[in-house]
């Protein structure tokens, strides 16, 4: 019997050549974009998944109450770690972390930079990595050892055996290799080249030991099985009030690794999401696009009945049943989507690269994993069952009576699923077609917004001791050299904020107010360098007053109510400001988020970061050389690296760029699928109306009038299509838009675009086909009448 199914499946798929391949295309299409997109999916979801104690590591981090909102921290104080291990049953372990360090690796004539971690003894009990040489066995005994990837290996030795080697760090410390670690994965939200282990007897490590006030360290704890989280958070608690207890706007929590990518952001304290967003869009990415193939098949397997009518009449006179017919059609379908399943795993092997390169990943196929089988088959018989659903059930009920007597008609009844179909293909792709000019036009709002400095010509790099030891100099030499008009060193760059506090307190200072302040260092011509208008007042220019001067931004006036603070004292830890100055608001951060009040003071010996404004009409070509030398000739032991501000400031829309790219690209395919269902059906409409078109021909009818004939249906349903998919797209992305403070606005102009894009589209698809039929020989169509 099932032999049976198998051949006159085979027979029907064989046998209407048309119909297998436009369906085999667009199911192949649908299959190939979905697999990729759960490529990446997969990946996004499985970050960390490789670490033994994945599900009972957390992160200690901190809700800074301000009242002007909540800010969530990770900065905790280096001594936590040791002091949670010991106090508390329900942690089993628990380590200090730096954030990711650049340090200077140099062996023989290879000298690099390169990134990596500080951390402490207890980082390979919590974490999972795969040791390629040396062992955990006595790790972080000798303060001097390092770990490094297989890469980092490679470049510093060749092939040679790496352990015991000694590398030099930052032209100061020799440091002896004890193992070699396999690369990070790609999933993996530690990424380094090399592990270094807190000097426990360093003077400023145990300096840090005391400090329970600076918080300036990750810590990460793993919890006993069936530990209580909300016990061991009490806890937490009850050990920075007993250590700190003039920290009144703090309190702790535990973030589970789990979390750790997918729901990343926090606003005013709680926990908004994160990747997870672009992950669930992605799945419903994928789902629409096989939606679409599996609409297709249904369309033209509808659309095609009256020719298999006669053979389900036949098939039921001989006594077929209902259930048996409908095994025969699913067969057929699911037969058609596992051959377009092999196509598409081709497909994607060859297209992954492309892919890799696209979103920035190292994907792969696993056709040794028996979880990727199990994907594949459910894929297939999930996408057969849908696509092989609706004609199953409606070609099984055909009446074999009437179908024998010729009397086959399928009325408008019949007729209703499928345009309710088609409607339902038309909402989508004008959904996807809205969705993708909306994401492209919020990235333009918003790399359009005023950023409040000059980003041409301003390039950066590192400030190195040597560098800082003769910075006056430095910055002279500079400056005489013709092409730098000006120099400045902060403590971050331009384009970040390392530093966030209280606020000053200032004569007046409602009691109980408490004002998130971000915080910078400068040295002299801070706002002349950067290119930051002053609204009021004086930059920073080296007199002995700046030493207890103050810049403050527009959002920090706003936010204390102060109309004109130029001379005001403010008073920040046990120093008294004067505010020389107002500047206009600077975006440092995230540009889809307001500015957040800032203070700058003068700290030239409190610098990381070197920023140079070029002259203008200066080929950069020519003066970084220039710069490389200088650097080279204060700083000989360091390497030169350098940055333009506007590129690196760009880098904060990258992820935005590139969801945008693979929604456009998806997009595209998705309604290039749904066209080539509309093509089909519409070369099956024709088919079965080629008599009335001859007729119509004969008399009189123009090609115009032909095609309007064809088109009027379909062009009927893009109408109630749109009337059914602006509501619906305006109310998703409006509520996609409102995840960021600084959006774009819907304009109804758009979905008036949209519409007009796929009438266009329908009419061009549906006139193709139709040309042909109008333009052919009426004579042949009507021989046999």
């Amino acid at each position: 019997m099932l032999k049976s199914y198998f051949k006159i499946a085979w027979r029907n798929l064989k046998g209407n050549k048309g119909f297998t391949i436009t369906n085999l295309l667009g199911l192949t299409m649908g299959m190939t974009c979905s697999m990729l997109i759960l490529l990446w999916v997969y990946d996004e979801l499985t970050f960390d998944h490789f670490h033994t104690n994945y599900q009972h590591i957390y992160q200690v981090i901190a809700n800074r109450d301000f009242k002007n909102r909540v800010f969530t921290d990770r900065n905790i104080p280096f001594p936590v770690a040791n002091a949670l291990e010991s106090s508390s049953p329900q942690i089993k372990h628990a380590v200090v972390v730096t954030y990711q360090q650049d340090h200077v690796l140099e062996y023989g004539a290879t000298k690099l930079k390169k990134q990596g971690y500080t951390v402490g003894d207890r980082f390979f009990d919590v974490f999972s990595w795969h040791f390629l040489e040396g062992t955990t066995h006595a790790l972080g005994q000798d303060p001097n050892s390092i770990l490094l990837t297989a890469s980092a290996s490679k470049i510093f030795f060749g092939n040679a055996d790496p352990l015991n080697k000694i590398i030099r760090l930052d032209n100061t410390d020799n440091m002896k290799v004890v193992g070699v670690l396999a690369d990070p994965p790609g999933n993996s939200g530690f990424r380094f080249d090399f592990i270094k282990f807190f000097n426990y007897s360093d003077s400023n490590t145990q300096r840090d030991l005391r400090q329970w006030g600076s918080a300036s360290w990750n810590v990460f704890i793993q919890l006993v099985p069936g530990a209580n989280v909300k016990k061991t958070e009490k806890d937490i608690n009850a050990l920075m009030a007993q250590h700190d207890p003039g920290d009144h706007v703090s309190s702790y929590f535990c973030f589970p690794m789990e979390k750790w990518h997918l729901y990343s952001d926090f606003s005013d304290g709680k926990n908004t999401g994160g990747m997870i967003e672009y992950v669930r869009l992605f799945i419903s990415i994928a789902g629409i696009i096989l939606l679409i193939a599996c609409i297709n098949f249904m369309n033209l397997s509808t659309a095609r009945s009256e020719k298999r009518a006669r053979e389900i009449g036949v098939r039921k006179t001989l006594g077929s049943s209902k259930a048996q017919l409908r095994i025969q059609f699913f067969l057929e379908s699911i037969i058609l989507v596992f051959i377009a399943a092999l196509i598409s795993i081709l497909a994607v092997l060859l297209l992954l690269p492309s892919f890799n390169s696209l979103v920035d990943k190292k994907l792969s196929l696993h056709p040794g994993d028996p979880m990727f089988w199990s994907a594949l088959i459910a894929i297939i018989l999930v996408t057969g069952l849908i696509a092989g659903s609706y004609p199953a059930f409606y070609l099984s009920a055909f009446n074999p009576v009437r179908v024998l007597k010729g009397a086959f008609n399928t009325g408008e009844k019949a007729i209703l699923p499928r345009r309710i179909l088609v409607v339902s293909q038309f909402v989508i792709s004008i959904l996807l077609i809205s969705a993708t000019i909306i994401v492209y036009q919020q990235l333009k709002y918003v790399k359009n917004r005023e950023i409040g400095y000059d980003q041409n010509n301003l390039l950066m790099f590192p400030a190195t001791d040597g560098i800082n030891k003769g910075f006056s100099v430095f910055r002279q030499d500079l400056i005489n050299g013709k092409m730098v008009d000006a120099v400045t060193r902060t403590m971050s760059p331009i384009t970040q904020i390392w530093w966030r506090s209280p606020s000053p307190n200032w004569e007046g200072k409602p009691a109980g107010t408490e004002i998130i302040f971000s915080g910078q260092t400068t040295d002299i011509g801070y706002a002349k360098t950067m290119g930051i208008k002053l609204l009021k007042g004086k930059d920073f220019s080296g007199s002995l007053s700046d030493s207890s001067a103050m810049l403050l931004n527009r959002s920090a006036i706003e936010a204390m109510h102060l109309p004109n603070p130029v001379g005001m004292k403010m008073r920040y830890g046990n120093t008294a400001y004067t505010v020389i100055g107002v500047t206009d608001n600077v975006v440092m951060e995230s540009p889809y988020k307001p500015v957040d009040p800032l203070m700058v003071y003068y700290n030239p010996m409190n610098s990381n970061t070197i920023t140079v404004r070029l002259g203008k009409g200066i080929d950069p070509k020519k003066a970084i050389p220039a710069i490389q030398a200088l650097f080279a000739k204060y700083s000989p032991a360091d390497i030169f690296e350098y940055q333009f501000v506007d590129q690196e400031f760009g880098k904060k829309f990258l992820g935005e760029e590139l969801i945008s790219k693979i929604i456009d690209i998806f997009a595209g395919l998705a309604i290039f699928i749904c066209c080539l269902g509309l093509a089909g059906l519409a070369s099956f409409t024709i088919e079965k109306r080629i008599r009335e078109i001859g007729i119509r021909k004969v008399l009189g009818a123009s090609l115009g009038q032909l095609l309007m004939l064809i088109s009027k249906e379909f062009l009927r349903l893009v109408g109630v299509a749109f009337v059914i998919a602006v509501p619906l797209t305006w109310w998703l992305m409006k509520d996609w838009l409102e995840k960021y403070t600084y959006h774009t606005h819907i304009s109804l102009w758009l979905f008036g675009l949209v519409g007009s894009a796929i009438l266009l589209l329908t009419l061009i698809v549906v006139s193709l086909n139709t040309i042909s039929a109008a333009t052919a020989n009426p004579v042949k169509s009507l021989r046999t009448e």
